[in-house]
């Protein structure tokens, strides 16, 4: 990963940000994350010592904002994971 990278978020605990590291490395996006070395050590996952932030290199994060954003506004969506309603009968039952 390149020397100089950026923080594009930071997340409220280790479960948001492997969420958002996740989706940003599946848009082809490296991302790493960083995180307070107490909170790592003795498991913080809530307040100022569960904060993680993520991180890129600097020539990805206006991408990286972009996709940050779009995830905020709910643009994003996975339709090869969309359930058919088709498929099920009037019980629910496949």
């Amino acid at each position: 990963m390149p020397e100089h990278l950026v923080v594009v978020f930071t997340a409220a605990g280790p479960g948001q940000a492997d969420i958002i590291k996740s989706a940003l490395v599946a848009a082809g996006i490296p991302a790493e994350t960083s995180r307070e070395g107490a909170g790592a050590a003795y498991g913080f996952t809530v307040g100022p010592l569960g904060m993680v932030d993520i991180l890129v290199p600097e020539e990805d994060a206006a991408q990286a904002e972009d996709l940050l954003e779009a995830m905020r506004r709910g643009e994003l969506s996975d339709d090869d994971d969309a359930i058919d309603d088709d498929a099920f009968d009037d019980d629910g039952d496949t």
